[in-house]
């Protein structure tokens, strides 16, 4: 991975380039933001670039040299891989016995998407984390000198997915780093890191992208459309693994836009019977799938209420969902607005919680008979 075949954030790439031309890189260095902003990709740059025999004039890994052709593939020897994985069973697990599976999320996802990478070991509602045993054998690793290079490289996705067990041993190595040792972290959630562990880092904030940086990523770099690439922008809030899965998901796209206007005209008509065969249907999408629909409907609860309000040139939906909120917005108003948005959100939060998912779902819609009666008021 170059800085070359990141989008945007030259201002972070321009403090890596400077850390590692000058020498004073921090032992721990955490670039944290929100998901879908590139920042595990970054993190790939400066350890390729470190170990690059020969810088380009522009400030990059050449990937040409031996160390650049070894980063390319996900095998150079002084670099280590540690992430969040599920346990095989009752027998010790690492992150090596997921190698094949790495190396390919890598290359099928390099701005890390995280629902790809559950689907990829094998279980959508899994909780993959970073156990002990892992921390173990890295701690045994780094004890080694290099091999090829002036520096040994951990590359660490998601450390607030370390067990408390697993982050305490790490500390020690963070604590007491070794002159050879570098540490490059990249966060979703740094709030939920081991705070001990957080306050030994050097830390770089990268920013989610604009609605324009992500239309102009999806037409220039993955070949989608213009118009709708700037339609789809808004709906990814910032990050272009949400703006990639929705370009590629029209058949789900269309299920879930069935389910939000079959919710919303039985809670009109108020057939309970219907929506408790609803709310199956919605529990059988998963958990990762039951919120996701929750956050399609949020985006169009929000986009009728801009056309019941507003100009329809503010209004960003489809072609099909514009034809059913012309004649449903006028019951979005500033009456429930707020309180739908309040009731999908604790929907999407207690499903992420493993809470039951027809019961989640059958609450929500029993609660959205009163609220589209209010907006009726």
């Amino acid at each position: 991975m170059r800085f070359a075949d990141i989008p945007g954030h030259d201002d972070v790439k321009r403090r890596l380039r400077e850390m590692a031309d000058s020498g004073n890189i921090p032992h721990a260095l955490l670039l944290e933001g929100r998901p879908g902003a590139a920042k595990f990709a970054l993190v790939r740059a400066m350890a390729q670039y470190i170990h690059c025999t020969d810088h380009t004039p522009d400030g990059d890994s050449c990937g040409r040299c031996p160390a650049c052709l070894q980063h390319q593939k996900f095998n150079h020897i002084d670099t280590f891989f540690t992430f969040p994985y599920l346990k095989k069973g009752s027998r010790t697990t690492l992150s090596e016995d997921y190698l094949p599976e790495w190396r390919q999320f890598l290359h099928d996802s390099p701005y890390m998407d995280f629902e790809l990478w559950l689907s990829m070991l094998g279980n959508a509602n899994g909780q993959p984390q970073i156990f002990v045993d892992e921390a173990a054998a890295l701690s045994d690793r780094l004890t080694r000198t290099p091999r090829q290079s002036k520096y040994k490289i951990v590359l660490l996705w998601l450390p607030e997915r370390l067990q408390e067990s697993a982050a305490n041993k790490l500390l020690k190595l963070i604590e007491e780093p070794y002159s050879d040792t570098l540490f490059l972290m990249s966060s979703n959630s740094p709030r939920e890191i081991l705070p001990t562990i957080y306050s030994r880092t050097q830390r770089i904030d990268v920013t989610r992208y604009s609605d324009s940086e992500i239309a102009a990523i999806l037409s220039g770099r993955h070949a989608v459309a213009t118009e709708e690439a700037e339609a789809v922008a808004p709906l990814a809030d910032g990050d272009i693994t949400k703006a990639l899965r929705l370009v590629s998901t029209d058949k789900t796209k269309a299920v879930y836009l069935d389910l939000f206007i079959r919710l919303m005209r039985l809670a009109y008509t108020r057939k309970v019977g219907e929506l408790r065969k609803w709310s199956v249907e919605v529990a059988a999408l998963g958990r990762e799938g039951s919120m996701r629909f929750y956050d399609y409907c949020a985006h169009l609860v929000r986009e009728n209420f801009i056309l019941n309000i507003g100009d329809l040139n503010l209004v960003s939906m489809a072609p099909d969902e514009l034809e059913f909120s012309r004649r449903f917005s006028p019951f979005i108003n500033v009456v429930n607005v707020e309180r739908i948005f309040d009731t999908l959100t604790a929907a999407r939060n207690d499903t992420g919680l493993n809470a039951n998912g027809k019961i989640v779902a059958f609450d929500l819609a029993v609660k959205m008979i009163l609220l589209i009666k209010q907006g009726q008021e």
